[in-house]
C-alpha cells in the first residue's frame, strides 16, 4: 500500500523588532526557512531547541570562559597545517557568512558532513555556503569517499581531500560520537556547544561553550588578531589552555547564576 505524502504550509513570520525576544525567533525563523528548503531537517529544530535552553542558562552572552576556548581555537586554526571546518544544516543556516570568512582568514576547508544525508541536502549546503564567497566545498556526493573508523551512521562518510587527512577539525553543532572517533585519529577537535555536560564537549580538545552565532564571528574577529603574531606565542595559548577547566568554569557558571536567580525570586515581593 502506498502512503501519501502529506504537505504542511509553514509561514514565515516578520518578527517585530519591539518583541523583546526577537533575536531568539529571528534564529528560530532562519532554521524554519532552511528546513523548507531542504538545507535542516526537522531533528535539527530539536537540537536547536535544546541549545536555546542551554543558552538561556548562559544569560545569552559569550562569557569569559567562552572567549579564553575561542582564543585556543583560532590559535589551534593559524598553527595546523589542514584545518578543516565541518558543516552541517544547522550550522550552515545559522552562520554560513562567517564559517567561510573563518576558512579564508585561516585557510582552512570547509567540508559539509551530514547525519541524515541525502545528496539534494549536501548540495543545497554546498550552494549556501557558495553564495557567501566559498570556492571550494568538500564532502559532497562522491567526494564523501573516504571512512571514519569506529562510525556506523552516514556521519562516517567523509572526503579523502578534507577530514580524513585534517589535523585541526572545527565541528560547530557536533554529534558526541564523531567527535569522539575524530579525537582516536589523532585530530585536535574543536567544539561549539552550549551544553557542557553533552559528549561532544566533554570529547573535544577545545569546547567552546556558546551560541555558534556569536561564537564563529568572535573566532573570525580573533583569528585575524592572532595571525599576526609568531608561531611561538600562538603555541604557547594551546599550551596553557585546559579544556576540562573550561567546562568546569561552564557548569559552575550555570550553577551559580541558577542559585542567584532563584534567590531573587524568593526575595522579590509577591506579586511583582
Amino acid at each position: 500500500m502506498k502512503t501519501k505524502k502529506v504537505f504542511i504550509e509553514i509561514p514565515l513570520v516578520e518578527v517585530p523588532s519591539s518583541h523583546p525576544r526577537r533575536e531568539s525567533l529571528v534564529l528560530r525563523e532562519k532554521l524554519v526557512n532552511a528546513m523548507i528548503k531542504g538545507i535542516v531537517v526537522p531533528h535539527g529544530l530539536i537540537a536547536h531547541g535544546r541549545g536555546e535552553c542551554f543558552d538561556y542558562l548562559l544569560g545569552e552572552r559569550t562569557q569569559p570562559f567562552a572567549k579564553k576556548a575561542i582564543e585556543a581555537a583560532a590559535a589551534a586554526l593559524i598553527l595546523a597545517k589542514n584545518p578543516v571546518i565541518s558543516v552541517n544544516g544547522n550550522s550552515a543556516a545559522l552562520a554560513a557568512k562567517h564559517i567561510v570568512e573563518l576558512a579564508k582568514v585561516v585557510d582552512a576547508d570547509i567540508e559539509v558532513n551530514l547525519f541524515y544525508r541525502t545528496y539534494r541536502r549536501e548540495q543545497a549546503i554546498a550552494q549556501l555556503l557558495r553564495s557567501f564567497g566559498a570556492s571550494k566545498v568538500l564532502g559532497v556526493g562522491e567526494d564523501a569517499d573516504a571512512v571514519i573508523p569506529e562510525l556506523h551512521s552516514e556521519r562516517r562518510r567523509v572526503s579523502s581531500r578534507g577530514i580524513l587527512r585534517a589535523d585541526v577539525v572545527l565541528v560547530p553543532l557536533e554529534d558526541g560520537d564523531r567527535t569522539q572517533a575524530l579525537v582516536n585519529m589523532g585530530k585536535l577537535v574543536i567544539a561549539i556547544d552550549l551544553n557542557p555536560l553533552s559528549r561532544t564537549s566533554m570529547s573535544a580538545n577545545i569546547t567552546i561553550v556558546d551560541n555558534v552565532v556569536r561564537a564563529i564571528p568572535l573566532l573570525v574577529e580573533t583569528a585575524r588578531r592572532l595571525i599576526k603574531e609568531d608561531n611561538r606565542y600562538l603555541r604557547s595559548i594551546l599550551r596553557n589552555y585546559d579544556n576540562r577547566a573550561t567546562l568546569a568554569e561552564a557548569i559552575n557558571f550555570i550553577a551559580k547564576r541558577l542559585v542567584n536567580l532563584s534567590k531573587e525570586l524568593s526575595s522579590a515581593p509577591r506579586g511583582s
